[in-house]
């Protein structure tokens, strides 16, 4: 991946930005020298924009970073809109490097040179707020760090190791929210295709992402959960085995039986009346 490093110890200085909306199909970017870097933020149709190597088409929801000295044009017409940003660097480098892999390093950032953003609508906001900075209060400082932040972000947004933390993090929650369904809705027909498509997932994607993370498939674990909720109905309630199979969502008792002996080594009767006893002895 071709991009670029900058030390973020101090923050960048901003020369200019704004937001661009083309005038017609038929508008094409000006020929010109960069001075410093500049940011594209794509947010609507597409951007020809080339440079001496390549020829760019940036898409809604991509960035470019082209840095100083890169002579830029447009090579056809652009019916689109972009956010862009210009800044210096502490130091000012044309010359981008091969950023084989993201290594945190204190007071350093890298940014690809093209890519697609994880979260478009954050960098857009931040964008806009740095707009309104720059025309309600003229502060440089102010403006210099909202303008990093955006470049950080961006950073942030384009390194694996925090994409792979968020897609971590976001199984997690699926798996928690998929326990929490199951234990609410256990006293009625549960499968694991009912499941797959109330979360709007495919049921093998589901059941191997559950699988992983609990070490148990979800069809046990369904039948852990209906057990439980059946051992607390033999206990604690008079109702007839086929009465708990009915109000659990089996088709019959003796499909009930077959899965709590299965998960206890016990019959539904035999589990009752162990329990029974053991109650007795205690009181």
């Amino acid at each position: 991946m071709i991009g670029y490093t900058f030390n973020v110890e101090k923050p960048l200085t901003l020369t200019m930005t704004g937001k661009f909306v083309s005038p017609s199909p038929e508008w094409m970017h000006m020929n010109r020298v960069l001075m410093d870097y500049e940011l594209f933020i794509q947010t609507n149709g597409q951007l020809y924009i080339a440079d001496d190597e390549e020829r760019h088409v940036l898409q809604e929801g991509e960035f470019l970073l082209m840095a100083p000295r890169t002579r830029q044009f447009g090579y056809q017409g652009s019916d689109c809109s972009f956010y862009w940003l210009h800044f210096t660097a502490e130091e000012q480098s044309a010359a981008p490097i091969l950023i084989e892999r993201y290594e945190a390093q204190t007071g350093r950032m890298m940014i690809p040179r093209k890519g697609a953003l994880q979260r478009s609508d954050k960098i857009i906001v931040m964008m806009k707020q740095l707009q309104d900075s720059v025309r309600s209060y003229q502060d440089p400082t102010l403006n210099n760090f909202l303008a990093t932040s955006i470049l950080y972000e961006l950073y942030k947004q384009c390194d694996p190791g925090t994409n792979a933390v968020k897609k971590e993090l976001k199984q997690l929650q699926l798996y928690n929210d998929i326990v929490d369904y199951i234990k609410w809705h256990r006293f009625e027909p549960l499968k694991v295709s009912r499941i797959a498509d109330h979360f709007g997932y495919n049921a093998k994607y589901l059941s191997h992402l559950f699988s992983t993370i609990s070490g148990v498939s979800l069809k046990h674990f369904i039948m852990q959960q209906k057990i439980e909720a059946a051992s607390f109905l033999l206990t604690d309630t008079n109702q007839s085995i086929s009465e708990i199979a009915m109000q659990l969502g089996y088709c019959d008792s003796h499909h009930f039986m077959k899965s709590f002996k299965q998960m206890t080594n016990l019959t539904p009767t035999g589990f009752r009346n162990a329990s029974a006893n053991r109650l007795l002895y205690y009181n």
